[in-house]
């Protein structure tokens, strides 16, 4: 059995920056991976097949060929066939800790971590590059979250470029438990051309040069996902009211929204949100 990760995908920032002529949105944003995420594990079977649990397993849909995972699969496969080997099969358990449509990039990086384990258990010996090309017909976040380090992602999510190390800090992640459709933010947007990023230093200094750094960007997502579920608004007013509490902000799509503390400073706030919204997801 072969174990991987599939960490949450957080954007410290995210710039709309245009829109090709297909529909697709050109991206600018800075992203990182949070130390909590789902699970995949990967076994040897005579055909793809996909078991799902975990606390948030009941909200996925019903139709396991529907999921990202065995989408994702079944592409590695279709590459893994047409080098002329047989069809290679595997069973695949999703541990599904994160919560549904929420911004952090659980299918993605779920499909990601899918590829990542039956590119080992086949013994493909695929890199990351080729992996990401499999992968990016299935969503633009798969590409980050195939490398699953801090990056700048622009175009559509497909240009993956290291950012620098980022200075030691703690992230406390909340999700009021709406599901945000992607789509719909997107067709909420006014105005999509909105000017990129500023350039990322070679090194952050301190965690006050990253906070000082986040604080003119933007997540352009954020208005029109508060629109829809306005439970984003309230989850950042707690967020910014936690002692330590250096920076707040949206990820993705939502609605889940970061916190950035110093490091300890986050689990005594998760602690007190638990206390006062038991409701919430917290992470």
């Amino acid at each position: 059995m072969i174990v991987r990760s599939a960490p949450a995908k957080i954007n410290l920032a995210l710039h709309v920056v245009g829109q090709r002529s297909d529909g697709y949105h050109l991206l600018d944003t800075l992203v990182t991976f949070a130390d909590i995420g789902d699970t995949i594990t990967v076994e040897p079977d005579e055909t793809l097949t996909l078991s799902i649990s975990g606390p948030f397993a009941a909200q996925l849909d019903g139709d396991a060929d529907a999921n990202l995972v065995m989408r994702a699969a079944r592409l590695l496969a279709d590459v893994a066939q047409s080098s002329g080997r047989s069809r290679p099969g595997a069973h695949i358990g999703l541990e599904k800790t994160l919560p549904i449509a929420s911004g952090v990039g659980g299918g993605s990086a779920d499909a990601a971590a899918t590829l990542h384990a039956l590119n080992d258990l086949w013994q493909l010996g695929l890199d990351v590059a080729a992996l990401s090309q499999i992968g990016l017909p299935l969503g633009a976040d798969i590409p980050m979250c195939l490398a699953a380090e801090p990056a700048r992602v622009t175009g559509i999510g497909e240009h993956v470029a290291p950012g620098p190390r980022l200075p030691d800090h703690a992230l406390l992640l909340i999700n009021p438990r709406v599901p945000v459709a992607t789509p719909h933010v997107f067709r909420g947007l006014t105005r999509r051309d909105h000017p990129p990023m500023p350039e990322l230093p070679e090194a952050w200094r301190d965690l006050d040069h990253l906070v000082d750094w986040l604080q003119p960007t933007r997540n352009d997502l954020q208005p029109a996902a508060e629109t829809i579920a306005p439970e984003i608004t309230e989850v950042l007013t707690v967020m910014r009211d936690l002692p330590g509490c250096q920076f707040a902000r949206m990820s993705g799509s939502g609605a889940t929204c970061f916190g950035i503390f110093a490091d300890g400073g986050a689990i005594e706030a998760a602690n007190v949100v638990r206390g006062i919204r038991p409701e919430w997801w917290v992470g």
